[in-house]
C-alpha cells in the first residue's frame, strides 16, 4: 500500500493553487518512505508527465475518431468545429508535457516521455488509457478529470457518475496532483533555492521554439482552422527559480481547469469539453452514435491476430482490438514509427543547448525541432488514413482501425550524441522501408501525393543527419 501522502490535519492556507481555487485549504504534504524531498518532488512530475502525454494522446483519438460520411449534414458543422477544439485542447497538453519537463530538467531530474508507468501514486491518475472514439461518455471522462475542485451540484454529480460507469473507477482530477507538487515548491524547508538550476535553461524548451505557429498571451488571437473556434494557445515555460517553477504549474493547472466557475471563460479544457457535452447530451442517442467513425476501441498491432485481449489496470479491463488487415497493419506501423520518432525529436532536443540556427543554417538542436513539428503533421495524416480503413480483413462494414499510439521498446536514448543520431537514421530507413512494403502491397500507392511527399522528407532528413554524423563535433 502507498502511504497517505498527505496529513488529515493542519491545514495551511494556500498562497498559490494551480487547481485554480485561490485561498482554499491544502493539507501539508507528507514524505513517503525511501525519499528525500527532492526525489519525491521529481517523482511526482515524472507523474505528471505521463498522465499529460495519455491524456494528450487519448485526446487526439477522440479528435480523429470525428466526422465521416455518417455525418447526418446538419450536424457536419458542428461535428467540425468540436473536433477542432477537441485537436486543440491535445495540442495545448503537448504545451504542458513539454513544460513538465522543463521543471524535471531544471531540478536536475531524468526526462519522462513515457506513459503509466507509475511504480507509486498511482490514484493520481485520472483513469485508465483507453483510445476510445468521441462520445458522450468518453467526454464525461474529460469533463471529470479537468474539472476545478469546486466544481459541484446536480450536473456535476450526474456527469461525474457518467464518467465513473464509463472508467470503472473513481475519476480523479489532474489538478489535485499539481496541487500538491505547488505545496512542495513553495516550501523552502521542503526545496532550498539552490534546488533550482537556472544554468539548465539552455538545454530547455522555449516559446520561441516550441510555439510556433501558435498564439501568446490571449487564446484566439490568430485565426483557427475552423470559423468561430479559437486556435489554441500553447504554454511553454523556462524554469530558472522556485517562483518560474510555480508560475508554470499555475498557468498549466489555469489552462487545464477554470480558475473560477465561469461559464463564459473559454479558455479552460474542463469549459471546453463541457461545452461539447452539453451540446451533444442534446441530440437523440442515434444521432450522438453518428458524430464519431465506427472505429474499434484500443487498436493495436498485435501478433495475436484472431483475438481481442484484455489488458488489467489496476480493477479495470481494457479491450484492444487487433488490426487484422494487413495493408491497414502497414499503415498502423508508419504512425506508430513517426509517434516513436516523435518523441525521440523531443528527447534528443533536450539534450543539446545552443540557438536553433547558425548563421541561417539548422543547427543539431534546430533541426529536431523541426523535425517535431513535421511529425506531429505525419500523425495526423497517417491517422487521417487509419480512421478510413478496416480493422480486420474480409469483414464487409466492419469496424475501422484508428491510430494505435503504441510505445516504443523504449524511450532511452543512448548516451553518445554520435549515437543519438545513429538512432535518428535508424528511424528514417525503417520508414523508407514501411513506404516500400506498402508500394509493395498496394501498386496505387506509387503515385499517392501523401507517400511521396513523406519519402522526399526522409531523403531530405538522412541526408541531413549523415551531414551531422560526419562532422567532427559530433563525439562519440
Amino acid at each position: 500500500m502507498v502511504p497517505e501522502l498527505f496529513e488529515d490535519h493542519t491545514p495551511v492556507m494556500s498562497v498559490l493553487s494551480v487547481a485554480g481555487s485561490l485561498g482554499a485549504e491544502e493539507q501539508r504534504p507528507v514524505l513517503p518512505p525511501e525519499f528525500n524531498w527532492r526525489d519525491y518532488t521529481i517523482m511526482l512530475l515524472h507523474v505528471a508527465a505521463e498522465i499529460e502525454h495519455s491524456l494528450m494522446v487519448q485526446y487526439l483519438f477522440a479528435a480523429y475518431s470525428m466526422g465521416g460520411p455518417q455525418v447526418p449534414d446538419e450536424l457536419r458543422e458542428d461535428v467540425r468545429g468540436w473536433q477542432e477544439v477537441v485537436l486543440g485542447i491535445a495540442k495545448e497538453e503537448m504545451g504542458h508535457l513539454v513544460t513538465v519537463q522543463n521543471l524535471l530538467t531544471a531540478l536536475g531530474g531524468p526526462m519522462n516521455l513515457d506513459r503509466e508507468d507509475y511504480p507509486w501514486g498511482s490514484d493520481f491518475y485520472p483513469f485508465a488509457f483507453n483510445l476510445r472514439p468521441l462520445s458522450a461518455q468518453s467526454l464525461a471522462t474529460y469533463v471529470v478529470a479537468e474539472s476545478p475542485e469546486t466544481w459541484s451540484g446536480p450536473e456535476a454529480d450526474a456527469i461525474k457518475e457518467v464518467a465513473a460507469d464509463t472508467a470503472g473507477q473513481y475519476v480523479n482530477r489532474v489538478g489535485a496532483l499539481y496541487g500538491r507538487i505547488d505545496a512542495i515548491l513553495k516550501n523552502r524547508d521542503f526545496l532550498p533555492d539552490e534546488a533550482f538550476h537556472e544554468d539548465t535553461l539552455p538545454y530547455q524548451a522555449s516559446w520561441d521554439e516550441w510555439g510556433r505557429g501558435y498564439t501568446r498571451g490571449e487564446r484566439g488571437q490568430e485565426a483557427g482552422n475552423v470559423p468561430d473556434v479559437k486556435s489554441p494557445e500553447l504554454l511553454v515555460f523556462g524554469v530558472f527559480s522556485r517562483d518560474s517553477a510555480r508560475k508554470a504549474l499555475h498557468e498549466i493547472g489555469e489552462q487545464g481547469e477554470a480558475p473560477e466557475l465561469d461559464e463564459q471563460d473559454e479558455t479552460s479544457h474542463f469549459n471546453r469539453f463541457l461545452g461539447i457535452y452539453r451540446a451533444l447530451t442534446k441530440l437523440p442517442p442515434d444521432q450522438q452514435a453518428l458524430v464519431a467513425r465506427p472505429i474499434a476501441q484500443n487498436p493495436v498491432t498485435a501478433h495475436r491476430l484472431n483475438e481481442s485481449t484484455s489488458v488489467g489496470f489496476a480493477s479495470v479491463e481494457v479491450t484492444t482490438s487487433p488490426i487484422t488487415d494487413p495493408v491497414t497493419a502497414l499503415w498502423a506501423h508508419l504512425f506508430n514509427l513517426r509517434y516513436r520518432t516523435l518523441l525521440t525529436d523531443i528527447a534528443h532536443a533536450f539534450r543539446l543547448a545552443g540557438p536553433m540556427d547558425n548563421g541561417g543554417v539548422l543547427t543539431g538542436r534546430g533541426a529536431l525541432v523541426h523535425r517535431a513539428f513535421a511529425e506531429m503533421y505525419n500523425l495526423r495524416a497517417v491517422a487521417g488514413r487509419l480512421v478510413e480503413l478496416p480493422l480486420e480483413r474480409d469483414v464487409p462494414d466492419g469496424r475501422l482501425a484508428g491510430p494505435p499510439f503504441e510505445m516504443p521498446y523504449s524511450l532511452e536514448l543512448p548516451h553518445h550524441d554520435h549515437d543519438c543520431w545513429l538512432l535518428q537514421r535508424d528511424l528514417v530507413q525503417a520508414s523508407q522501408l514501411l513506404i516500400e512494403q506498402l508500394y509493395e502491397a498496394d501498386s496505387s500507392y506509387a503515385e499517392d501525393p501523401y507517400l511521396i511527399a513523406l519519402r522526399e522528407s526522409d531523403r531530405r532528413a538522412l541526408d541531413q543527419i549523415e551531414h551531422i554524423l560526419s562532422r567532427k563535433g559530433c563525439p562519440r
